[in-house]
């Protein structure tokens, strides 16, 4: 559910993303569960990291990125 919101803010904002889907890839779970989660969605912005959807901190993340 989250993930979709995230995926849907991304795309209105046309802000390019990766959609990694841990179900179907283990090398993407692998990367989650070194970053040190276990739950979903985490978005990565230049090293910065926002846990399920948080539109103000991904606003504040991007607009610093550009």
């Amino acid at each position: 559910m989250f993930c979709d919101k995230v995926k849907e803010f991304l795309s209105q904002n046309k802000i390019e993303f990766t959609d990694r889907n841990i179900t179907a890839d283990a090398l993407a779970l692998a990367e989650l569960e070194k970053l040190g989660y276990m739950t979903t969605p985490v978005t990565v912005i230049d090293d910065k990291i926002v846990v399920g959807f948080d539109r103000d901190k991904l606003e504040k993340l991007l607009k610093a990125g550009q």
